[in-house]
């Protein structure tokens, strides 16, 4: 199981943490049930990992992705993009069949065959 980053989002977290004065922070991704869809991405920093965990590393930063999540991420690539609308995190997730309008919150696909972008 796995999640990718892009060398733009690996970027811009490493940007984001060289902020912190915390060196054990580590970039946490995560759907929680809600949003609109009925799913919604999440992102946080966090330095502690649980034993539950998959620990994801891409360009040199560390993903979390909890046990729960994994699934509904598995060969989920994020991305960062910057465009006329502004800067966000993007989420491509073969396992979401549709994307709310919002960009944040989806639906996932019984097969995992759908084809969901989602900015945040």
């Amino acid at each position: 199981m796995s999640v990718n980053l892009t060398e733009a989002a690996a970027s811009k977290i490493q940007g984001l943490l060289e902020h912190e004065s915390n060196e054990n922070l580590h970039l946490r991704v995560f759907v929680s049930g809600g949003g609109c869809s009925g799913f919604q991405y999440g992102f946080t920093f966090d330095d502690q990992t649980s034993q539950e965990d998959t620990v994801v590393e891409s360009h040199g930063v560390k993903l979390l992705v909890d046990a729960m999540s994994i699934d509904l991420l598995d060969g989920a690539e994020i991305d960062y993009q910057t465009s006329l609308q502004g800067e966000s995190f993007v989420i491509r997730n073969p396992n979401a069949a549709s994307t709310c309008g919002c960009g944040k919150s989806f639906t996932p696909s019984e097969s995992g065959a759908g084809c969901a972008n989602a900015g945040y």
